[in-house]
């Protein structure tokens, strides 16, 4: 007999710079202190957030690896 193995799909957390004062958006780390809870996708932050840092719209911000 044997075993099925389930498949567990890792979802990749990614990282966004502000190109104007360098903060990063970490995706699994989120922002609370802006209402952004860990976890929260950079597609799912609304367009009206600005950096907590500089004030910068989201369209300031280009993914990085780290």
């Amino acid at each position: 007999m044997s075993v099925i193995e389930p498949v567990v799909t890792k979802t990749t957390m990614k990282s966004y710079m502000c190109v104007i004062c360098g903060f990063v958006y970490e995706e699994a780390k989120g922002h609370p202190d802006s209402g952004l809870p860990p976890g929260t996708k950079w597609e799912d932050v609304p367009l009206n957030w600005h950096c907590p840092d500089c004030g910068a719209g989201k369209e300031d911000f280009e993914m990085i690896e780290i």
